[in-house]
């Protein structure tokens, strides 16, 4: 999947100085890599029986929808603090470069005895985003199956924090 690189953009100093920031928006913009890349994140997870894809805002809800279409499954947002409607969950974490808040609808899951979940994001980095959106799904009620990433930055060490599932990532810098 390392060809799918050629479309992600690299940008220095972005948000903050020292910051490689991989842009995936190029990926975005042309149909067939897109398309190539929700069938991949997707696949390991195919008999996973996945009842629900996580996102967490804002790249994770593009490329969570489109692997929540590939395996014929519900969709749930994890947003930043107070941006849901209804009656949350939420979760202080780190980022690579500051705190944060997320939060999922406590109602998220309407059949907690069989809510299977995948999580889905753009970027691994640190592994912190993940870990709270994986430890708000469980708090809801579903059982993470696995994590799908169309980009691990490997230095970052991410995936030790979230070695209790199954984690696929497409291309890796």
């Amino acid at each position: 999947m390392q060809e799918l690189a050629r479309y992600i953009r690299t940008i220095p100093d972005f948000p903050v100085e020292g910051i490689l920031f991989r842009d995936i928006t190029p990926l975005l913009a042309e149909p067939e890599a897109l398309q190539r890349a929700a069938r991949e994140l997707a696949e390991p997870f195919r008999d996973a029986g996945v009842t629900h894809v996580v996102g967490v805002e804002a790249r994770g809800f593009i490329v969570g929808a489109l692997v929540a279409a590939q395996l014929d499954a519900g969709f749930v947002p994890v947003r930043k603090r107070g941006r849901l409607p209804y009656r949350t969950i939420s979760r202080a974490y780190q980022l690579e470069y500051g705190e944060a808040v997320l939060e999922i609808h406590e109602d998220a899951f309407a059949n907690r005895d069989v809510a299977r979940a995948l999580f889905v994001d753009d970027v691994l980095a640190t592994g912190g985003t993940a870990a709270a959106s994986m430890d708000l799904t469980r708090r809801a009620g579903a059982t993470v199956v696995g994590a799908s990433f169309l980009i691990e930055l490997t230095d970052l060490g991410g995936r030790a924090r979230i070695d209790d599932v199954q984690v696929h990532a497409l291309i890796r810098f």
